[in-house]
């Protein structure tokens, strides 16, 4: 295979405090920015297109947020169920968002959804199959038929295996320890990007025609979420905004009912819904089984939106733990039940608390878990308002809306990465020059360079506490006008402070560093995300407003944010009549929720 990457010692950027790092210049067709699932399927497009491409990533490849995904992948396979179609599974995709989804783009994924899977099945996925060798499919939340293929309670993590093998049969390049703190752009047109090296601090300045956006979302920024650390700060936000690019629906965040609350290192670490799935059964600190007082119907198996709703309110209320939660108990059921159907939960709880969930409940609360919102895109292949520019993954917007169906957010990685992988290539075969400017790449090194120099008294890891206070208090799952309000002004507060930080690079590498461009990153998501939750007035899905606990339908639009108009409504497209006439109101009785 011909090489993907040309190489060059730039140059030697001045000593900095005493320390001094060298730049490495790449030049590449197209540049993925992201080595979850969604960069990975992109890259893999690309080199199977034999289009260079060039992967970065500011933590390893095996380790990516992708891999954190359990329940399972969506498709309408009909395999256990023949009567399901891509229609239905787009009409449950509308109807779950609370119509804020993008027609267009929920039927490119569902109608795409089939070679998703075929894709990862040529690539070696191992799914769960059925005797007679069909790909097994399970019910997962507000889906009409059973739609989700899955791998144990490991689908995310072999989907993400099995995509890094693929790309190392390919020879795909892929960077694992670069932070990109700024993407090039001259007269609007993207012609790269530019960052360090966490380990040593060497500088990267990358030439590409096209650079695919896929470095997650901003649920990061609230104390409590289910990403681990340095990872989902809103970095895709502040790179696209910074180039020009705008964020569509940031306040719309999904919060999952059970996030274990200690050790306080890991609080928010998933326990999956399948614990309730599997006859789990919640109770308030007063021993009480409360989901009767919230839907008696569906109990523990309410969508995802209500149940974090009804933890939010018993612990708000003062019917909470001590710690602040509430208890998950699945110890009623039987142990080779808990062994062989959540065997990851149980393993994750012995690890991080010494808990045997067989014997004992476990405490959790809600945790910030999914970016419905993102960077703006157009629908059909994700392109966003700076030419050459797209995002796709959790860093995009356009198919979740205010409640994301589960096992959509696996899908969406393969239909669009493979989509975006394609538009890019078409993009840069297209482009009759790439016109550079030297003036932005000497900011973004002078950015780096400020930073390095930086030696105030504030602490980076302090402010970007602070911001995940200051969100959790305000813009956590139930919010108001005052609070929203209140939420802004402690935001100006901090982003005071932040003119003031100081930044230490050591022996043990640059994470420092990254960690200011973190908080950086974290504080544009923040007043994105609080300034567009002030504007929706109104209770829709994962958002709910005490001051105003209805359904506004003026407010069935999406909001679209930048630095510089604020807040502004955008129409969405209409519904296609052979989707809009399978909107139905789905029982979940007896299926696994979101």
């Amino acid at each position: 295979m011909t090489s993907y990457m040309h190489w060059s010692n730039a140059r030697d950027p001045p000593s900095v405090a005493g320390m001094s790092a060298p730049e490495r210049q790449i030049s590449t067709s197209v540049l993925v920015i992201g080595t979850g699932g969604s960069g990975l399927r992109a890259a893999i497009e690309l080199a199977e297109a034999g289009v260079a491409v060039t992967a970065v990533g500011k933590r390893p490849k095996s380790d990516a947020h992708t891999s954190l995904a359990a329940g399972g992948i969506n498709a309408a396979l009909g395999t256990m169920d023949a009567d399901d179609s891509w229609q239905q599974h787009a009409a449950d995709t509308i109807k779950e968002s609370y119509f804020l989804a993008n027609p267009h783009t929920v039927e490119i994924v569902t109608s795409g959804a089939a070679q998703g899977i075929d894709d990862l099945e040529r690539y070696g996925m191992p799914f769960a199959r059925e005797d007679d060798g069909r790909i097994s499919q399970r019910f997962f939340g507000a889906h009409k038929y059973r739609r989700t293929a899955f791998a144990g309670d490991y689908t995310g993590l072999e989907i993400q295996r099995t995509l890094i093998n693929r790309a190392a049969q390919l020879d795909i390049p892929i960077l694992d320890t670069v932070y990109i703190t700024r993407l090039l752009v001259n007269d609007n047109v993207v012609f790269g990007a530019y960052g360090f090296d966490l380990d040593d601090g060497t500088r990267y300045l990358i030439h590409a025609d096209a650079v695919i956006l896929a470095a997650g979302g901003h649920n990061r920024i609230w104390r409590r979420t289910s990403s681990r650390r340095d990872e989902n700060t809103g970095d895709s936000f502040r790179l696209a905004v910074e180039a020009g690019a705008r964020l569509r629906d940031p306040e719309l965040v999904q919060f999952h009912p059970s996030g274990i609350i200690e050790p306080e290192n890991a609080a928010g670490t998933l326990i999956s819904e399948a614990a309730r799935g599997e006859g789990g059964i919640l109770r308030n600190g007063l021993g009480e089984r409360f989901m009767q007082n919230y839907d008696p119907e569906r109990l523990e198996l309410s969508t995802r939106d209500r149940v974090a709703l009804a933890c939010y309110t018993e612990i708000k209320e003062g019917r909470g733990t001590p710690n602040g939660g509430v208890w998950l108990d699945v110890s009623h059921l039987p142990r080779e039940t808990i062994m062989t159907r959540l065997p990851r939960v149980y393993q994750t709880m012995l690890e991080l608390q010494m808990l045997d969930i067989t014997k004992q409940p476990i405490e959790i609360a809600p945790t910030a878990h999914y970016s419905m919102g993102g960077v703006w895109v157009r629908s059909d292949d994700h392109s966003t308002e700076v030419d050459g520019l797209y995002a796709i993954g959790e860093a995009s917007s356009g198919l979740h809306g205010a409640n994301r169906l589960g096992g959509n957010s696996l899908i969406e990685l393969l239909v669009f990465g493979r989509i975006v992988g394609q538009a890019a290539a078409a993009y840069s075969a297209a482009l009759p020059a790439q016109v550079r400017s030297a003036a932005a790449v000497a900011e973004a090194r002078a950015e780096i360079d400020a930073l390095l120099a930086a030696s105030g008294d504030e602490n980076v890891r302090a402010l970007q506490r602070a911001i995940r206070d200051t969100m959790t208090e305000f813009a956590g799952v139930v919010r108001d006008e005052d609070g929203l309000t209140r939420g802004l002004a402690e935001l100006d507060a901090i982003e005071a402070r932040m003119a003031d930080i100081g930044v230490h690079p050591d022996v043990a590498g640059y994470h420092d560093l990254a960690h200011a461009f973190d908080l950086k990153s974290a504080a544009l998501a923040a007043r994105a995300t609080l300034e567009a939750a002030l504007e929706r007035r109104e209770t829709r899905g994962a958002h709910n407003r005490s001051d105003y606990p209805e359904i506004d339908p003026e407010l069935q639009v999406n909001l679209v944010w930048s630095p510089t108009t604020g807040v502004v409504r955008e129409a969405i497209p209409p519904i296609p009549a052979e989707i809009a006439a399978l909107i139905e109101e789905v029982s979940v009785a007896g299926k696994l929720v979101e």
